[in-house]
């Protein structure tokens, strides 16, 4: 029998990556709920053209 070298803890298998992954997706929900969710951006976008709308125009009225 041969015996084989001891699996790195570097090496990426397939359940490394899969962890790997489930991890960056955890992270990317969590920074993306801190940062206000799905809905606080839909509102910030639906306000910001009513927002340039009652700004001051630059031109001054004659």
């Amino acid at each position: 029998m041969t015996d084989q070298p001891p699996l790195s803890p570097f090496k990426l298998t397939g359940p490394r990556i899969l962890i790997l992954v489930l991890g960056v997706l955890a992270i990317v929900m969590i920074v993306g709920s801190l940062l206000g969710g799905v809905s606080n951006y839909q509102l910030l976008k639906e306000a910001a053209p009513s927002s340039a709308s009652s700004a001051p125009s630059s031109q001054p009225s004659q």
